[in-house]
């Protein structure tokens, strides 16, 4: 999750310094707005590239979590089973 974080606050501050670059250089109004405008989709096609590579990663970890509790399970079901028949011989 950090790093999510971290790279959110490179992207932010990339965008920010691209701005102000924009706003403080010598250029008529409508281009700096064109600027602006362009600076502004180029970011929200990153951010939404790097929430889907970040959902993407998430959805692996959560497929490999149940693979892994599915595992367990096939492991521990017959032991389990095993431990419910010992009790019953014991109680009769």
């Amino acid at each position: 999750m950090s790093s999510g974080k971290v790279l959110l606050g490179v992207v932010a501050g990339v965008a920010i310094g691209a701005a102000l670059g924009v706003l403080f250089a010598p250029d008529k109004g409508w281009n700096t707005r064109k600027r602006i405008s362009k600076k502004g989709e180029d970011l929200a096609d990153d951010l939404r590239e790097k929430f889907d590579e970040f959902l993407d990663s998430i959805s692996v970890k959560v497929d490999e979590v149940k693979e892994e509790v599915a595992d367990i399970s096939k492991k521990t079901k017959p032991r389990a089973n095993a431990a419910k028949k010992e009790v019953k011989t014991a109680k009769a």
